[in-house]
């Protein structure tokens, strides 16, 4: 790795090939410093390869990273379909909140985990169908996790009123430890027969008559 670089200008930066060793610091160092999810067509940029093999590498460093070494972390390294990012690990909760001082919980109520597994289970889905599902209206757990950033517009049906499509976003699979959503556990009810049944989530996929971004 050239020793100058850091004298060096972002557009004087020389075209270099790191060590494995050297992209998974310098993958690190980008995550810690960002605090938000980077993604891997950024990070290629940075390491000067191509998104699939930033990909590999990052999937490569979260076996290192995510390991119950001798050393065990208090952060991990979570990927995502598109991105990655680096959060602390839910075990250590209620010490990060009495090193910050965070006295409130930030659980999220029955009605807003209802309208999420509604959500995360049936993506993409309009407002209607949520408060078809749940039977009540859903208007205002909606609008609570739109503020929480754990769901988006995605599109519009193409029906009468184009209603709004939702679904689930990265900060969602962030907050529930997920690297994408088919691994959601899978969930059994009975259907209006009363036979029981198995509901798996999958890919979220915009159907082509929705695929006009939703107005924000």
């Amino acid at each position: 790795m050239n020793t100058t670089k850091q004298n060096l200008s972002a557009e004087e930066f020389p075209e270099v090939s790191y060590t494995q060793e050297e992209q998974f610091a310098i993958i690190e160092a980008c995550l810690f410093a960002a605090g938000h999810p980077l993604s891997y067509a950024r990070l290629a940029e940075v390491l000067h390869i191509t998104p699939a093999e930033c990909a590999d590498t990052v999937e490569k460093l979260s076996v290192i990273y995510n390991s119950d070494g001798a050393f065990p972390r208090g952060v991990m390294l979570v990927r995502f379909p598109d991105s990655c990012q680096l959060c602390t690990k839910e075990l250590y909760g209620l010490e990060i909140k009495e090193a910050l001082g965070i006295r409130r919980g930030g659980k999220l109520s029955q009605s807003l985990l209802e309208v999420l597994a509604v959500i995360a289970y049936n993506q993409p889905v309009t407002r209607s169908y949520v408060d078809t599902v749940r039977g009540v209206d859903s208007g205002y757990a909606m609008n609570a996790l739109l503020e929480k950033s754990l769901i988006e517009p995605c599109g519009r049906v193409d029906a009468p009123g184009r209603p709004t499509l939702y679904r689930t976003t990265n900060d969602f699979l962030r907050v529930f430890g997920l690297s994408e959503l088919s691994e959601l556990p899978t969930v059994k009810v009975r259907n209006d027969s009363g036979e029981p049944i198995e509901i798996t989530a999958s890919d979220a996929v915009i159907p082509e008559s929705a695929e006009e971004p939703a107005e924000q």
